[in-house]
């Protein structure tokens, strides 16, 4: 079934005590993550419903992705409305509208709710109520409340498209509306409901960000790169490593600055991306990359990274050499390194050692350099 997706994001979110929808949660804004799950899970077109004047936050929030934004009203319901009017010229078999705050949305529960729509006109994901119940008056229990056949609804909800449009423009003006599965019910339509997901919860308060966190490092998985290279020595005053530069009686060749620790580092990243090697994206036959330093190299790697929603936890750099002794730099190296990859110093290390005279190092022919990082992938 083709389906399009509203993400209502036109609040502002005074009760989390500011917009919730551009603020990151594990590095990626929270409309980010509803966005790039709709797209993921099949939508056709996905159309954002931003606060009046907030362009320049969406387009942030949202680079690189296909998404329509457009202006909200002054209520939730003329938000959904809007959206709902921005795709009558094309207009879908159905629409999923999805509460931008609940960023953990995944392709098994837009499943679930297009197989339920052939059957229904609507359908919502939602939890059996588990808690007791209970009404309060003043502070004080005033009874308990059967909990028998409650369903605590989340989003996104889907609908026929054209079944959601003529219950929203038969909806009293003076009426708040609860969610758009009340619209449909209020029409005399059916709404199925099937089972959601826990972790569809609802950014409200600010203390939900810090469960939020936790949340999205269990949907992340660990990718593990490793790299190595080695360049031969040759006539110079000087040698670039790790992204410092060392007087020495000799140089490293090669088309670069011929940096072997970043080179090794940048291969590293793109391995654990699956994304080939440094030849492949930087190649030697190009003249533009002569003499070009490494730091470019390996800002690429990194950008591939962010661009993946992904993040690095960890590098570690290995110096092949007998000399130039590496200690003295080490120092220096940790913190090029972690200014170049956004990483805290501890999340660095860059280590020496030799090959006790053995092999090419050994004869000091060359130096080599070999790298492993760990990153941290969104599921």
């Amino acid at each position: 079934m083709i389906f399009d997706a509203i993400i209502a994001a036109g609040g502002s979110g005074v009760r989390a005590g500011g917009p919730k929808q551009w603020r990151s949660v594990a590095g990626r804004p929270v409309i980010r993550w509803s966005a790039e799950a709709m797209l993921a899970a099949g939508a056709r077109q996905v159309v954002a419903v931003i606060p009046p004047g907030a362009e320049t936050e969406a387009i942030a929030a949202l680079d690189g992705l296909t998404v329509m934004f457009v202006a909200g009203g002054t209520s939730r319901a003329r938000s959904v409305r809007n959206g709902l009017q921005a795709l009558a010229d094309n207009p879908p078999q159905a629409v999923m509208v999805h509460d931008a705050a609940r960023p953990f949305l995944t392709p098994s529960v837009v499943g679930r709710l297009i197989d339920a729509l052939p059957a229904a006109d609507g359908a919502i994901p939602g939890l059996p109520v588990a808690d007791t119940l209970k009404r309060a008056e003043r502070e004080r229990i005033a009874g308990t409340v059967a909990r028998d056949g409650l369903w605590q609804a989340q989003t996104p909800q889907a609908f026929h498209y054209d079944r959601l449009v003529a219950a929203h423009d038969a909806w009293p003006a003076d009426e708040a509306m609860t969610d758009d599965a009340a619209a449909i019910e209020r029409a005399g339509g059916q709404v199925a409901v099937v089972v959601g997901d826990p972790r569809l919860m609802k950014l409200t308060w600010p203390e939900d960000f810090e469960m939020a966190e936790a949340i999205a490092g269990s949907l992340r998985r660990t990718r593990v790169g490793q790299g190595f290279d080695a360049h031969r020595w040759g006539p110079g005053d000087g040698v670039w490593l790790c992204g410092v530069r060392i007087a020495h009686d000799r140089t490293l060749l090669g088309h670069s600055d011929a940096d072997a620790g970043l080179h090794a580092l940048t291969d590293a990243l793109l391995g654990a991306l699956g994304e080939g090697d440094i030849g492949d994206h930087f190649p030697p036959t190009d003249p533009q990359w002569k003499g070009a330093s490494s730091d470019r190299f390996l800002a690429h790697a990194a950008a591939l990274v962010g661009a993946r929603g992904g993040r690095i936890a960890n590098v570690d750099v290995t110096l092949i050499c007998e000399r130039p002794k590496v200690k003295p730099h080490r120092d220096a190296m940790r913190a090029r390194l972690a200014e170049l990859l956004n990483l805290p110093l501890d999340a660095v290390s860059v280590k020496a050692t030799t090959t006790e005279g053995m092999g090419f190092t050994g004869r000091e022919e060359g130096l080599a350099a070999q790298a492993i990082v760990s990153l941290e992938l969104p599921v």
